[in-house]
Formats: structure tokens, sequence, C-alpha cells
């Protein structure tokens, strides 16, 4: 008999059927020579402190740091894991041969073999490696099973960085608490966590150290087109009208005049950090929920393994390509121009040396049928459209540059003509992003006439005022690129995939590590804005150790770890290298001065959490992710006057904010939609029956009542 153990019950089902073991039994299926179980994702986990010895139940700063001889694993303590678990070992002890079905990642890798382990597994283990959950797919992997060996290097890696997680994260976190909490609250220190925290605290420094200055611009109009004058902006009104007064009497004339065609490159095919990016950027969505979405669609069969960090394919796919376009019918229009010659085959598409474990994110030829939720849709559009993008031709523009003088002083102007849209042609219907630099986009999109060399003529001068603005705040869409880069500003594609090996955290955990900051209360959203809280910056305040909390160096260590999968670095020697960092660290920070770090903002959340506001408020500011309590498919909008469903059309749900005469606060509206009613209030004025105070819900038919 062969045991197949795949990560979650719903991709064993699928793999199940397409092996024919189709008989249900408990925990597990069975027939035609196969057995297929499964786990819930992680069934085990590394020993805690007190696995260790009794005396690390508490923590004493004396006792750090924590550094067990062998590092041991155990099942994580629910009694559903244990009854699976059981299963899993009877089945592992009875089989002939094992195969690994897990996530076809480092992660995933990691699960299986734990398990395996702690089932003392010692039958043969083979491996299913592949990138989508279709029939098709799943019986190629079966006909290509490849030895566990294989993969060895990948779990040493996933092990390691286990190891290296719990060694920084527990001894940081009892040192720092102990030291610096004052018996308070918990400081959690984490190796990617923290240095994520000082980018954001980073960049709220220099938001709250900006200085706005005024500062004075001289333009003027020739031909209905605005010229900049290429000069220092001027830091005072008097300069300005004194150079105004120079335009005013001195001739314009263009000096030179040039038209460069020129391409915009091809949008790359994403990745997962790409797809979280474009949806907070387009959507708002959190990188979790995309994660959520995205992870949805892979178990559905319509998309591709999701956490991948490659943009390209491999060679190997291009024959399927054609095939996948042809059946996803709903993008027909887009794609019948494709179809017209041979899909083009571009190294900036299909590139076998971009490619590691697995491939960029594409759609595969199961095309979505209606039971997809709304979210669900704008993450594959987002996908299916992309996809279609990179085979079309680039883009053809002409940029047109003008310099002229006004006198001694230099102006210019420039403009952009799209000549042929090519891949544009796929987003042509949707609505325009919004730009930052609005004054910018204005000039770009000026109509420049033909303007000769020497031709000169009226003109007429002008002054602008502006003010400097200080850095933008990290949205989660910046933060994550920041992650990728580990801190640095690259625009650029083909530097930032270069630089993808050294960046902090993984694809799969970046929203996880996003989502802990807040749970920590180390950050906070204001509208699309993530803010480091005062908490969060004490916190990075405190850290004195740069090893902790810079990018860089934890992007160092996120290349050792890719290098341990590769095998070109010994898993054992990161190990003892954080090993040497935790015991250094611990020697500074105990010798070291303390301080307690102040948490007065934060102590009335924990004491009060029913009667303050900060869970209503996070979700408040993200409306469009509240589903609404009738039609339950879309999502909720807040306008100026109610709240309501983003299909109103046809849904027709909506709650004002002033009912009976009373303006009901965030909280009592969130309780509303979400609960179906408030809390007792008072207050109503205008209530037909002269109801004064009661509780305002929703009836069967999503209509306002107000019961006394």
């Amino acid at each position: 008999m062969k045991l197949c153990i795949a990560e979650k019950p719903s991709v064993a089902r699928d793999i199940a059927k397409v092996l024919g073991a189709t008989m249900p039994k408990q925990g597990y299926m069975e027939g035609n020579g196969y057995c297929v179980t499964w786990t819930f994702g992680h069934l085990c986990t590394l020993k805690e402190p007190h696995d260790y010895g009794p005396q690390y139940k508490s923590w004493n700063l004396f006792l750090l740091p924590i550094i067990p001889q062998n590092f041991g694993i155990k099942l994580i303590p629910n009694k559903g894991v244990e009854n699976q678990f059981k299963v899993i070992e009877k089945l592992v002890a009875e089989c002939d041969e094992v195969i690994n079905c897990g996530d076809a990642g480092q992660e995933g890798e990691l699960i299986q073999r734990w398990v395996l382990q702690k089932a003392k597994c010692n039958k043969p283990i083979q491996r299913l490696w592949i990138s989508s959950l279709t029939e098709e797919a799943i019986k190629e992997g079966f006909a290509s099973l490849k030895p566990a060996e294989d993969y060895k290097n990948l779990y040493l890696a996933g092990n390691a960085r286990a190891i290296g997680d719990w060694l920084l994260g527990i001894n940081a976190t009892r040192l720092f608490t102990k030291k610096f909490g004052g018996n308070k609250a918990v400081l959690s220190i984490g190796r990617v966590q923290t240095p994520t925290l000082a980018m954001l605290v980073q960049r709220q420094k220099e938001i709250d150290a900006f200085m706005t200055e005024e500062y004075w611009e001289l333009k003027t109009k020739y031909r209905d087109v605005i010229f900049n004058a290429a000069i220092d902006r001027l830091k005072t009104l008097d300069r300005a009208e004194k150079g105004l007064e120079y335009l005013k009497i001195n001739p314009f004339e263009i000096v030179s005049f040039e038209i460069k065609e020129g391409k915009e490159k091809n949008p790359r095919l994403f990745d997962l950090t790409g797809l979280q990016v474009e949806a907070n950027k387009k959507y708002g969505y959190s990188a979790e929920h995309t994660l959520n979405y995205i992870q949805s669609l892979y178990e559905k069969k319509h998309v591709t393994y999701p956490r991948v960090d490659t943009t390209y394919l491999s060679e190997s796919l291009y024959p399927k390509i054609e095939g996948i376009l042809r059946k996803m019918t709903p993008y027909q229009d887009l794609i019948a121009p494709l179809l017209q010659e041979p899909i083009p085959k571009s190294k900036a598409v299909f590139d076998d040396a971009k490619v590691t474990d697995h491939h960029a994110i594409i759609p595969t030829e199961v095309t979505p049928s209606q039971n997809l939720t709304r979210e669900e849709k704008f993450i594959y559009d987002l996908i299916a459209k992309r996809f279609i993008a990179v085979f079309y031709p680039e883009c053809k523009i002409s940029n047109t540059l003008v310099e002229a003088k006004v006198g001694t002083i230099p102006f210019k102007t420039s403009g952009k003509q799209i000549l042929e849209p090519g891949w544009r042609a796929v987003y042509a219907k949707e609505p325009k992003e919004e730009s930052t630099d609005k004054e910018k986009d204005k000039e770009e999109e000026q109509t420049i006439p033909e303007f000769v060399v020497g031709e000169t003529g009226p003109h007429e001068p002008m002054i602008h005022q502006g003010k400097t603005s200080p850095p933008k705040p990290y949205t989660e869409a910046t933060l994550l690129r920041a992650m990728e880069t580990a801190g640095k500003q690259v625009d650029d594609e083909e530097l930032r995939e270069m630089m993808k090996n050294n960046g902090i955290g993984r694809p799969s955990t970046r929203a996880n590590i996003i989502e802990t900051l807040f749970k920590r209360k180390y950050i906070e959203r204001k509208k699309k804005n993530l803010v480091a809280t005062s908490t969060g910056i004490q916190l990075i305040d405190t850290i004195e150790d740069e090893l902790l909390k810079s990018p860089e160096l934890t992007g160092e260590w996120e290349s050792k770890l890719r290098k341990i999968e590769k095998g070109e670095y010994e898993a054992n020697q990161f190990k003892d290298e954080l090993i040497q960092m935790v015991s250094e660290l611990t020697k500074r920070v105990v010798d070291g001065k303390g301080k307690v770090i102040n948490l007065e903002e934060e102590k009335p959340e924990v004491k009060e959490k029913k009667k303050r506001e900060p869970t209503v408020k996070k979700e408040l500011q993200s409306w469009e992710e509240t589903k609404c309590p009738k039609c339950k498919n879309h999502n909720l909008m807040k306008g100026k006057t109610a709240v309501g469903c983003s299909d109103f059309k046809n849904c027709g749900f909506k709650v004002l904010f002033d009912i009976f005469g009373k303006k009901l606060s965030d909280k009592q509206l969130m309780d509303l939609v979400l609960k179906g009613k408030t809390s007792k209030l008072k207050g109503f004025t205008t209530h037909p029956e002269n109801i004064a105070e009661g509780i305002v819900s929703l009836s069967q038919e999503f209509k306002i009542v107000l019961n006394s």
C-alpha cells in the first residue's frame, strides 16, 4: 500500500479522486492500492523552553540565553491534531511507501518532514511536486515522482529558519521584556518582525521631523504650452517677483526641439508580493486578505501555486500557453489578437535560470465559474489580465523635449504620447490610477505642437507657489516592496528581481509579519497608511543592537537561508552564527542600563477591550472588506450619510447614520451591521411612537427597527 500525505483535507480529496482512492475512512481515503491522508498545516512545532527544563517556565533574565543542546519537535497540543496524528502514525507503520504530497515549498516540506520524523517513518519516501491542483497537473506529478532526497536541502533551510526564529524570538523577547517591560507587557522581538517595525519607525521619525518650506517657481506660457524655468526653486517671494519682472521684459526663444521614440516594457507576471502590492493599490486589500483570496483560487484549481517569488515561467510551459489562453473565455476579446500569430517566446517571460521551485502565478486551464466571491473575481482578473498583457507587443511612445530661454533664464517642457498602445490595450477600459504628482501629470499630458529652433514670440510669465512635502507614510503595498528589497528604494523591475535573495521575510510570511505587528499594537492603520504607535517607536528606540533591527543584516540571513536551499551553505553554520549572536546580545543587554518602556497608551485597550473601539476603528477603515449582511455577496461602502451595499441597485441594503433623530457613532453602526443590533441607546427624537430609548436592530427584511 502507498501512503499519500497532503497538507489539508481539501487537497487530499483532489488527489484521492485522481488516484481512485474513493472509499472514505476515519481520517483518510482508501482505494486502488493507495491511502490518502492529510495534516491541517502544522501538526508539529519546535519544543518550548519549559520542555527542556522546568526552570524555563518562569522568565528569568539570568537563565538567558536558552540554547538547547538538540532542538526537538512535539505535537501541537490540540485534540484534533493528536487524533489525526494517530491516524498518520498507524498508516505510516502499515504502508510500503510514503508519497509526500505537501505544499510544494519550503514550509510545506518542513511540515511533512516533521510529521514523518515524529511518526518514526523508515519507509521509502517519494515527493509529489506540482504547481497547480488541476487533474492534469496531479496526474503529471504522479507520473514523475521525485526521490525525497532531492528536497533535503529545502527541508534543511526550513528547519534552520525555524530554529533561527526560535533562538532569536524566544531569547530576545524574554530578554527585552524582563529588562525593559517593567512587568507590564510582553515586548515581542522577531528576526523579521523587528527590522520591519524599524523601517516603519524610521519613516515615522522622518515625517515627524520634516519642516515644510514654501518655494516659488517661474513658469511661462508660449503657444498654449507651459514651460518651467530650469533653475533651482526660489526660496523667497521677493526673488520670484524680481524674476517675473525680468521675464516680462525679455523675449521667449526656442533653443531645441527633439522627439524621441521609445518603448514601455510589458509589466511582469505576478509573484505573490507583486500581486499583494497591486491588490493593495487597486482595491485596498491587506497582504493577508490577498493571500487568502489567491490561496482559495489555487485550491479551486483556477490559478497556479501562489507562494512564489519569481516573475518568470519555465521554458517547458511554453507549449501549454496557447491552450490556457483559449480556455479563458471571458477574456476572448483581448486574447483573439494574440491567437492570430504564434505566441511570442520572450526571455522576459520564459527563463529557466530565473525559476526556482515554482514559476510565476498564472491562470490554469480551469476557467472560474460563478462560485467565486467578489474579491476572488477581482484577484483572478488581475492575474488573468497580467498573463494576457505579457504576450502583447510593447507600448510605443514618443517623448518630446523642448528647451527654451527668456533672456538668460533657461526653460524646458516635455510631453509623452502613446503611438501604439501595445500591452496597454489590455487595460484600456480600466479607470486611470490616481497619481500623487498631479502637476507633473498635467504637464506630461500637454499636446506639444511643432516648434522651430530660433522661433520667438509673446509669452505669459507667471509665478507658481508650492510647499515641500514630507516623505510618504508606508502603505501595505510600499512596505511589502521595502521588505522585498531590505528597505532600499528600487523601482527598476530587473534590479528588484536580483535583490529578492536579500529581502527580509519570504513572500508567504510577509503578510503574517505585518498582521503580527498589528496584533502587538506596534503599528496601526490610518486610512491606507501604516503608522508606528508610541509603543512601537519606544521599542525600536530601546533596541540599540543594529543586528536586531537592520533590514540589510536580516536580508543577509535570508540570503544564507536561500544558499542552504541550494546546498551552498551549511545549516549548522547558520545555527552556530545565530547562537553566537544571541549570546553576545544577551550579555550586552543584561550588563547595560535598564529603563521601562511606557505602555500607558496600550493599557486601557487591555483592561477595557469591550469599552474601547480600537478593533472597530480598524474594521471601519476598510468597509470595502466587510460583507453586506443582506446579499452576503458584495461588500459595504461608506458614504457621506449612510453605509450601504456596493451593489445597492440590486441589493438595496443601506443604514443611515441618522436614525430617528439620533446620529449613531461608528461603533454603534458597526455593531448594527455585524451583530444585527446595537446596545441600548438614548436620545431618539423623531420616532413615530415617541420612543426615546431602546435597541436599534435589523429586521429579517433588513429594515431598521427601534425596540424600547
